[in-house]
């Protein structure tokens, strides 16, 4: 008898359930819901579940406010926390945050602890850095998703202003999951032709400031974060965990050494597959793509030092 995958969101909220029901529709495993609001999971669950008949799939949804629900899973996804809000410090957002993912951690340790654990919670780089130093996890076997999502917004843009399929534009962002997150100009190509010789710099300058504030424009337009396309990012992670896809895919794992980086943690290009973060490709920036990452990740280190002073204090 083959047993299903289990795949555990620890957090059923808009960007959680959105995944899940990617993994639902796509038979990717069994799916536990996990909230701290009563019915919320437990809902959400029901619902997804009575669709079933109509799509034929015959995979198993259920919802708790139990941490025990994600017992034995495979993959845990991470949404858990607070967003910030009105009059609220970045240092207040951290220390609350980190506090979630103490639980969190703590949970997954004691009840998954063969998971591969994906990331989500924003501070992200701080966040999937707390999740690592609870779980005591390897360093493969706990990642961030950030770049899949802010790649995807400049693959988007790219392809509008071309007028071309998403599909015949080859892009990459890296560094931090903030304001200077680095899109990487010199591997971005549409149907294999360098991007600068299609689109004029001043251009692409505007286009790479839209992709940085990404997640602000949809934040304005609708009051709340994205989900459509921060859920399908996290679904491509897990789908290339779970079917051992091989993929490359640009996501925040743990450096030791990389990219000049080491002790932690940033998005570059690594290959997720059944082992979880299979190893980290590392490629030839230009001196001023070096020197942004140098900075995005600069600020990273800020931003974990920020935390452990809010924690402390």
């Amino acid at each position: 008898m083959i047993k299903r995958r289990k795949i555990a969101f620890i957090g059923a909220g808009n960007v959680g359930a959105t995944c899940a029901h990617l993994c639902f529709l796509r038979g990717l495993g069994d799916i536990a819901l996990f909230d701290i609001i009563d019915g919320l999971p437990q809902g959400k669950a029901l619902d997804m579940l009575e669709s079933a008949p109509v799509l034929g799939a015959d995979v198993n949804v259920s919802g708790s406010t139990d941490m025990k629900i994600i017992e034995g899973a495979d993959c845990c996804v991470v949404t858990s926390g607070s967003p910030r809000k009105p009059g609220m410090s970045r240092d207040d957002l951290l220390k609350i945050n980190a506090g979630v993912m103490n639980q969190v951690g703590a949970a997954i340790k004691q009840h998954a602890p063969e998971a591969f654990v994906i990331v989500v919670t924003n501070p992200l780089d701080a966040m999937v850095t707390q999740v690592k130093r609870v779980t005591g996890f390897p360093k493969h076997r706990v990642a961030g998703q950030a770049g899949v999502l802010d790649s995807a917004r400049y693959r988007t843009f790219l392809a509008a202003e071309l007028k071309v399929s998403v599909a015949s534009v080859s892009a990459m962002v890296l560094g931090g999951h903030g304001d200077d997150m680095v899109p990487v100009r010199s591997y971005t190509s549409v149907g294999g032709v360098p991007i600068e010789r299609m689109i004029a710099a001043k251009r692409l300058d505007e286009i790479e400031k839209r992709t940085r504030n990404g997640g602000g424009e949809i934040v304005e337009l609708m009051k709340t974060s994205s989900y459509y396309a921060a859920g399908a990012a996290v679904y491509r992670m897990v789908e290339a965990y779970i079917l051992d896809r091989k993929e490359v895919l640009p996501c925040a794992v743990y450096l030791e050494g990389e990219y000049g980086v080491r002790g932690l943690y940033a998005g570059v290009p690594a290959v997720i597959g059944a082992g979880g973060v299979e190893r980290v490709i590392e490629i030839q920036l230009t001196a001023a793509e070096q020197a942004a990452f140098d900075s995005s990740v600069a600020h990273v280190r800020e931003l974990v030092e920020a935390m452990d002073k809010a924690v402390a204090g």
